[in-house]
């Protein structure tokens, strides 16, 4: 996962947070939900995060089923290959 955009997310919904007390505070409905808006996107980043990071994990865990696959297959062709000679 990145760092950098975790962070920015991180950065995007205390934003969004303060935005909306202002709004709280001035009895301003706009920047309440302008705030808002702000903490659901910094969710929905955090959420394409945790994809990302899930899809790193099921790569890796393919990466390796198919690493030993195919070691069994060498190892098979080359007792077959050896019974041969």
């Amino acid at each position: 996962m990145s760092l950098q955009e975790r962070a920015k997310a991180t950065a995007k919904n205390i934003e969004g947070k303060i935005e909306e007390v202002v709004g709280d505070i001035t009895g301003d409905t706009a920047k309440q939900t302008e705030g808002k808006a702000k903490q659901v996107e910094a969710h929905v980043r955090n959420a394409s995060e945790d994809v990302k990071d899930k899809a790193k994990e099921v790569a890796e865990v393919i990466k390796d089923k198919a690493q030993h696959v195919a070691d069994g297959i060498k190892d098979k062709a080359n007792k077959a290959k050896d019974k041969a000679n």
